[in-house]
């Protein structure tokens, strides 16, 4: 059976004992994750932990933006211009409804 990291798509990298300052950037997406979905989802199971882990990846990768980025996000999605005066600012639920995308849609 493959472990979490593996059916994620991640590696394992062994830092040096007590050395906090190689591992900052897994500290501070640690830090992110609980922040924005473990700290508001009661975790049910090992399943729901990996579904809940795989949304919140492609949030984090596709939706959300990074500062570190210069406000974009790590896939650099393209900014929609508003099509029209009627379109409205629609949001998308992401993450079990936690985060919203939000995109424009054209009045029918």
């Amino acid at each position: 059976m493959a472990t979490t990291l593996e059916y994620l798509g991640s590696e394992l990298i062994r830092t040096a004992y007590r050395s906090p300052w190689q591992n900052g950037v897994a500290e501070r997406w640690v830090g992110s994750c609980r922040r924005e979905l473990l700290d508001h989802v009661i975790v049910l199971s090992e399943s729901h932990f990996r579904r809940l882990l795989r949304d919140y990846l492609d949030y984090y990768h596709d939706d959300r933006i990074h500062d570190a980025l210069k406000k974009e996000t790590p896939t650099l999605r393209v900014v929609e211009p508003r099509p029209r005066g009627t379109a409205k600012v629609v949001g998308m639920p992401r993450v079990g409804g936690l985060h919203r995308r939000y995109h424009w849609q054209t009045a029918a």
